[in-house]
């Protein structure tokens, strides 16, 4: 199970209203990266039948059964900084991260 934090989902709601025909946030892990898995996010517009799905009110992130399980306990943030605004996740799966964020070895 992931969570998401609130100005996470404040961002998500509002990126979905601007998105057509959007029914959530999918959150994946492929490989690649530096390290191994890389993170990856797009808005979804279908439900697969593999799909997990974590509600928050309105908000929806979905998963596929393989993402869902190296991104057990994770958390969905949104980061605004110096080196840009986005979303990120923290991991505690996650041995070794680049860095960058955007890649983890499990």
């Amino acid at each position: 199970m992931i969570t998401m934090t609130s100005t996470a989902e404040e961002n998500i709601r509002e990126l979905m209203r601007e998105e057509q025909d959007t029914i959530g946030l999918r959150v994946y892990v492929r490989g690649g990266g530096c390290h191994g898995y890389q993170y990856g996010m797009s808005f979804e517009s279908n439900m697969s039948d593999d799909g997990t799905v974590i509600e928050k009110g309105d908000v929806k992130v979905i998963m596929d059964s393989q993402s869902a399980t190296l991104l057990s306990g994770a958390e969905v943030d949104y980061v605004d900084s110096l080196q840009g605004s986005g979303f990120a996740i923290k991991n505690p799966l996650a041995k070794t991260t680049c860095g960058c964020g955007s890649s983890f070895s499990a």
